[in-house]
Order: structure tokens, then C-alpha cells, then sequence
């Protein structure tokens, strides 16, 4: 007998896509079968096809970041401009998810592009010159800054609603701004950028210039 279930094919990149969605806008701890369930019209036993459980589907959603990393092709540039490179464009897949930004980390040496992209980067540091165990090291304290980089940002972690985040914002600066400016002239005097980049795109770029420029001082002191 077949019932309208079954003869429904459930999309599993449609799921994620959908789990994304949740999970950019209210955090991934909202992802739930039930919700998905709902939202695709079938019962939870459904994603049971697909998937194991809520952590294998939080994983497709960290395979999903990986997938969207656009390697830059191996060029005559130094090692460390092309360092750069490759670490901007893990930084630009992620930087539309800062709420689900940390699951690609654990499926960084499963999926295969997280596979292929750090064995770019650890290609890089050894013809920089690290030794492969150091470089490793080096790789992963790396890639786990600019995660942070990305789930902290400061922008992606106040409120959506313009308004909203806009008096947030004000709040905060308020605060900093009735602070003493004879004990604190620096931070007064920089309670705006302090609360809040005026740009993304450079808080971005400042963030990944001090994680290159740190492993090239790395490099210079020896490991």
C-alpha cells in the first residue's frame, strides 16, 4: 500500500537547507526533527532515513560550510600570501553562518573538502618551512581563531531586528561612554569600534592579517 509518506521522496540537501535556515536564525539548539518534520510536510520517523540523529544532521550541516569554501588555485605567490588566500575564503564560507560556524570543525578531517582544504594549508606551512608535525599544530590553532573570529562577531551576535540591535548598540556604547575618561581615555575614547566595527569586511580582513602575520612570527622564532 502506498501512503502519501511514501510516496513523498524526501530531499536530504532540502532538510539541511531547511536546518540551516533554523539554525542561522535562531542557533542550532533549535533544529529539531519534529520542526523539520513539519516543515516538509512528512512524520520525524522520515529524517530517520537519512539521518542517524540530530548530530549526524548538525555534521551534514558543517559538511554544508565546507562544501561553500572556494580553494584558490596554486599559484607563483609566497606561501603566506597564499596562505592568506586560502584561509579568506574558509573565512567568506562561514561568514553568512556565524551561529553553526564551530560544526564545521569537527568534520574539518571527515568531509572532503574540509580534506582537501587542509591539506592545502598544511602543504603551505611545510614549503614555508615548518616541520609537518608543527605545522599541523600550527593549522589547527589556526583554523579553530578564525572559527572564533566568525562566532564572535560582534555584528552577527546582536539582534536581527534593526531597531533593536540598533539600541543595543547605543546601550553599550553608553555604558563605556559614562565610564571615567581620566581612568579609561582609551577605552572612552574608542567606545564606539570597542562596541561595534564600523566595517565587517575590515573586521574580517584585521583577523585574518593577525592570524597570518602570528604564524609567520611563529616561523621566524622557531618552533
Amino acid at each position: 500500500m502506498i501512503t502519501k509518506e511514501t510516496s513523498r521522496r524526501l530531499d536530504p540537501e532540502k532538510v539541511v537547507d531547511s536546518a540551516l535556515a533554523i539554525a542561522d536564525d535562531e542557533g542550532p539548539a533549535a533544529v529539531s526533527f519534529r520542526k523539520l518534520a513539519g516543515l516538509h510536510d512528512v512524520t520525524p520517523m522520515a529524517l530517520y532515513r537519512h539521518f542517524k540523529d540530530k548530530d549526524d544532521l548538525l555534521a551534514a550541516l558543517g559538511d554544508r560550510l565546507l562544501s561553500d569554501v572556494v580553494l584558490p588555485e596554486p599559484n607563483d605567490d609566497p606561501w603566506d600570501r597564499q596562505l592568506h588566500k586560502l584561509l579568506t575564503a574558509f573565512v567568506d564560507a562561514l561568514r553568512a553562518h556565524p551561529r553553526v560556524a564551530d560544526l564545521t570543525l569537527s568534520q574539518m578531517l571527515i568531509a572532503e573538502p574540509g580534506l582537501a582544504l587542509s591539506e592545502r594549508a598544511l602543504e603551505l606551512l611545510v614549503e614555508g618551512g615548518f616541520a609537518v608535525d608543527d605545522a599541523a599544530e600550527v593549522g589547527r590553532q589556526a583554523i579553530c581563531s578564525l572559527i572564533a573570529l566568525v562566532t564572535s562577531d560582534p555584528i552577527a551576535r546582536e539582534v536581527s531586528d534593526p531597531e533593536a540591535r540598533e539600541a543595543s548598540l547605543r546601550r553599550k556604547r553608553a555604558a563605556l561612554g559614562s565610564l571615567s575618561p581620566t581612568k579609561y581615555p582609551r577605552i572612552t575614547s574608542a567606545a564606539n569600534a570597542l562596541v561595534c566595527p564600523a566595517s565587517r569586511d575590515r573586521y574580517y580582513a584585521v583577523g585574518i592579517d593577525l592570524t597570518v602575520a602570528g604564524i609567520c612570527g611563529v616561523l621566524d622564532r622557531g618552533v
